[in-house]
């Protein structure tokens, strides 16, 4: 696997959903925060291109942190449905839903279980991300 694509389909207060694709295929569909300028933990990041290496996380483990975003660290993929689980991170999830009153990605932990073995052995890889207008 070489990159990754994460096309935002909307951004709103309810958050910023997306499809991801590995090397051009459509895999998931991803749940980041509101757009809230960059703020550290509680926005989405800006649209650009990304390092994203592996890395060991105290609470999820063996994941992958998207580096090079201006004024921010730690930002991972990781498992969660619903926007106060990102904490600036990008969720994973089969589909979108309903958890309760909350939109939500759902099905996020076998998702991300599957990402995890479709990125295989790699060290890193480089993540697109594009707002769509």
């Amino acid at each position: 696997m070489e990159k990754l694509d994460i096309f935002r389909l909307e951004k709103s207060r309810s958050g910023t959903f997306g499809v991801l694709r590995m090397d051009g295929e459509v895999f998931c569909v991803t749940l980041e925060p509101p757009d809230l300028g960059n703020l550290p933990e509680v926005s989405c990041i800006p649209a650009g291109e990304y390092v994203c290496r592996r890395v060991e996380s105290p609470s999820f483990g063996t994941t992958f942190e998207i580096g090079g975003v201006p004024g921010r660290d730690h930002i991972l993929f990781h498992q969660g449905n619903v926007v106060s689980d990102t904490r600036g991170c990008v969720l994973l999830g089969r589909s979108f839903g309903m958890l309760g009153a909350e939109r939500a990605v759902v099905q996020s932990r076998p998702t991300f279980r599957e990402f995890l073995d479709r990125c295989g052995d790699a060290r890193r890889f480089t993540v697109s991300i594009q707002d769509q207008s």
